[in-house]
């Protein structure tokens, strides 16, 4: 299909492209394109203004800043799943950016666009929510820092306000001790996820000190499993970690679509977390 009409701008700034963004509250940023443009085709979307942020340096990049990893929001997929500043910083980020679609989609998708979408059945918020990450917007006023746990909204939501855009993104350094992985259950290589997990372990004397678990597409918004990671605390590996993921899906609300029911979607959630946290804590 043809996309409805718009006008189309591209700064040369940030500051240039939040105006634009304050003065139209129908506008739309235009990053990788990869979620935007099969909306705009199918029109699902009706944007007055399209603005084009391909050419903002500032918003490209990433960045080892001491205690945590800054990943400029227009750094590809592709680009940070293979910086060697997230993959030893924040290895969690660079797992869970190489199952995002295909390898076509990750050369132009953007990290910061697809938290800006906030699909909940996307990849990188769960993982953005786990690590507690902070994100960066800009506007004609300065910069304001979000917290994840605050930043997803609702379906397709977030809580950045008209004239604002994404810059960045800060990704705290967990530091040594802990084990990360990214389990993801998907019809076919390149699809949505049906259900995923996002889960972060520290190991300490054997036993499990602190757990931190992301679940994808089991509500409107990404979700902590708080119950299993305050299950898992001080528990080995074992038959209590089963147990502990049993609690996985506990205060989700998982959605019913041609690819699965709540109910089978709450299934995989503590099978999944069980696998997820299991590989995480470094146990076949």
């Amino acid at each position: 299909m043809i996309p409805a009409q718009f006008d189309y701008v591209r700064p040369d700034s940030i500051a240039e492209a939040c105006q634009a963004l304050a003065s139209d509250e129908d506008a739309k940023v235009l990053a990788g394109g990869q979620s935007l443009m099969p909306l705009l085709r199918m029109r699902l979307t009706y944007p007055s203004m399209l603005v084009d942020v391909g050419r903002l340096a500032g918003l490209k990049g990433v960045h080892d800043r001491g205690d945590h990893v800054y990943i400029g929001a227009m750094a590809t997929h592709d680009e940070v799943m293979r910086s060697p500043v997230v993959t030893s910083g924040c290895p969690l980020v660079a797992l869970a950016a190489a199952h995002v679609a295909d390898p076509a989609i990750r050369h132009r998708g953007t990290f910061g666009g697809s938290l800006a979408h906030a699909d909940p059945a996307g990849d990188l918020p769960a993982v953005a929510l786990a690590l507690d990450a902070v994100l960066v917007a800009a506007s004609a006023r300065g910069e304001r820092e979000i917290p994840a746990a605050e930043f997803f909204v609702d379906y397709l939501e977030t809580s950045l306000e008209q004239g604002e855009i994404l810059a960045g993104v800060k990704i705290p350094k967990l530091g040594a001790g802990w084990g990360f992985h990214y389990e993801k259950f998907r019809r076919t290589a390149q699809a949505w996820a049906i259900v995923g997990v996002a889960a972060a372990v520290r190991r300490s004397n054997g036993s499990i000190a602190e757990a931190r678990i992301g679940l994808t597409n089991m509500a409107p918004t990404p979700v902590r499993a708080r119950a299993t990671e305050s299950a898992l605390t001080g528990v080995e590996l074992g038959d209590q970690v089963r147990q502990a993921c049993d609690e996985a899906a506990e205060g989700t609300s998982p959605s019913a679509d041609l690819n699965a029911q709540p109910d089978y979607r709450r299934h995989l959630a503590r099978v999944l977390t069980h696998r997820a946290v299991r590989t995480a804590a470094g146990s076949p």
